[in-house]
């Protein structure tokens, strides 16, 4: 397959155009079947595009006359041709970074992990800080031992790696495990108490582990800074992966405002690959200073809008972090975290209304989501408001059946990812019981029929970004062993294809220009090689992104 990164877009500005018959078009995709997600034309034989916008969807005889001696034509060959997937809620430069260290999702257990960070030593530096993601101790085959928890002890990792700092962090990013030089540079030790939001795993003796739960991976801040990423190599790591994955917007989950600063540099320059918009995730006193100037809509020919902040009020459910109501069921010590005091996320929603931003707050237990709801609604009645805020709760995993009707009633938009529920559905009822996981994981059907808008997405590099696995296991939410994870809460196909573009457009206030193949709108265009629409549920993952194309050009085309 071959990738074509636009860095160079042609500058053309957003205009409104009609459908009359002399309007030439620069690309017409004909002979194909064309699902719009536009309710007064559902279904289309061909589109034409002129710059970056659609002119036109209809029938290949109505198109052909915006045909003209310098239009580019493709055939689709009764290929499904989509809007462009729009990602909810990534980490867009975590993909970059994911792929700059070493790759721990497919490991079984954690001698296999301990073999590849020995390769890795052998390769490194004296003293160089190595670095892997993605390791999850539900996948593994085996339990390590000696363990505490079911989660490894550092001493076989200290022994092949006495001389550098070594930080492998969980594939939900909310617990990482460290050897004794990197616990040693960060200072953690016997004595160290346990941050508020956060847990030192230890042995029966007191000592640390290497296992740091939620706010506790903060202590590796020093070691963490050994390393200093490239943002812009981070970018470009991430715009091939994600638009070869037919993902034309993607909605990041939390970026510095140096970051920020570079996909401005990039977007204003015509170089950003793919359209972005972006969640805030900075202190509250940094966002009292910088708010005002960072609200950015549409900038770049519409390839950036910062209009969203991030804050987490709980942690994971894989990593017993996530903030429950009632015990979890295999720990029945813990509740899970608070990661961020109450009162701050309040001060922060006070900033977002004040400077006319989303509020996006993850919340994955049914205490963390109720909480969180509570926060909104307080902040609703207290502060005065145009009445469509669209705030958000990103992952909304577990909920209380009392929560559910809270989400449409107060306009709060529940950011889901499908794939979630799948890659989790082995374990999460011995996380929470069978009763608790029937009636409030991930419980799209009870949301969508209460009324509530859900935008779908992966959470990478947590999940591949890849939005085909994420649809399958939206309407199928089949495991990998076979068995469906409480089928009755899937979504319809028209209703999954909806959270990934219609209805994500509206997750971020950009239904006007994205998520159907509408005249006047941006030409962001998906083709597949299969029907995911018609084809029987096992065919779903068969399909492949044949081309992806972002503002009327073809960025991406497999070979």
């Amino acid at each position: 397959m071959k990738t074509v990164l636009p860095f160079f877009i042609l500058s053309i500005g957003f205009i409104i155009l009609s459908c009359a018959p002399d309007e030439t078009a620069d690309l017409i995709l004909h002979n194909g079947k064309i699902v719009t997600v536009d309710n007064e034309f559902p279904e289309a034989e061909a589109v034409a595009i002129r710059g970056n916008t659609i002119i036109a969807a209809g029938t290949n005889e109505e198109i052909e006359i915006h045909r003209g001696t310098e239009t580019e034509v493709i055939d689709l060959a009764g290929k499904l041709a989509i809007p462009g997937f729009i990602e909810g809620h990534g980490h867009f430069t975590g993909i970059g970074n994911a792929m700059m260290q070493l790759r721990l999702g497919d490991t079984r257990n954690w001698d296999e992990i301990v073999r590849m960070v020995a390769d890795a030593v052998d390769d490194a530096g004296p003293g160089d800080l190595i670095r892997g993601r993605g390791w999850h101790q539900e996948d593994w085959d085996t339990r390590p031992e000696p363990g505490v928890q079911g989660l490894p002890v550092h001493h076989s990792l200290s022994e092949i790696s006495p001389e550098n700092p070594v930080v492998l962090t969980h594939a939900s990013g909310h617990m990482s495990f460290a050897n004794a030089r990197a616990m040693e540079i960060a200072g953690i030790t016997l004595e160290t108490d346990n941050p508020a939001g956060g847990e030192i795993v230890r042995d029966a003796d007191g000592n640390p582990t290497g296992v740091l739960r939620q706010t506790a991976q903060g202590l590796l801040s020093p070691v963490n800074e050994l390393w200093d990423p490239d943002v812009y190599e981070q970018i470009e790591y991430a715009t091939r992966e994600v638009v070869s994955k037919g993902v034309t917007s993607f909605q990041d989950a939390g970026s510095s405002f140096r970051e920020i600063d570079a996909f401005k540099e990039l977007a204003g320059n015509g170089e950003l690959g793919v359209r972005l918009w972006v969640m805030i995730r900075e202190p509250n006193e940094r966002l009292e200073e910088k708010l005002a100037a960072y609200r950015t809509i549409g900038y770049g020919d519409n390839f950036l809008t910062v209009r969203g902040i991030k804050r987490a009020i709980d942690g994971a459910l894989g990593t017993h972090g996530a903030w429950l109501i009632e015990p979890y069921t295999d720990r029945p010590e813990t509740k899970g975290f608070n990661t961020t005091a109450i009162e701050y996320i309040e001060e922060t929603a006070r900033l977002a209304i004040d400077h006319e931003y989303q509020l996006c707050v993850h919340a994955i237990g049914d205490r963390g989501n109720r909480e969180t709801l509570d926060i909104y609604e307080r902040t609703f009645e207290q502060y005065s408001h145009d009445g469509d805020l669209r705030w958000r709760i990103e992952h909304a995993q577990h909920l209380h059946p009392a929560d559910i009707p809270r989400f449409a009633e107060l306009g709060v938009i529940a950011s889901m990812q499908g794939i979630h529920c799948t890659s989790d559905g082995p374990w999460v009822v011995t996380r929470v019981g069978e009763e608790r996981a029937r009636t409030g994981a991930y419980a799209w059907r009870n949301l969508l029929d209460s009324g509530a808008v859900i935008v779908n997405g992966t959470d990478a590099p947590v999940e591949d970004v890849d939005p085909i696995t994420s649809f399958y296991a939206s309407v199928a939410r089949m495991m990998d062993d076979g068995n469906a994870f409480f089928p009755e809460q899937a979504m319809t196909r028209e209703e999954a294809l909806r959270s990934y573009t219609i209805d994500a457009a509206y997750g971020a206030f950009e239904e006007d220009i994205k998520g159907s193949i509408t005249p006047g709108k941006l030409a962001d265009i998906v083709v597949l090689s299969k029907d995911i629409m018609t084809v029987p549920d096992e065919e779903i993952l068969d399909a492949e992104v044949v081309y992806t194309i972002i503002d009327g050009r073809v960025v991406f085309e497999r070979d």
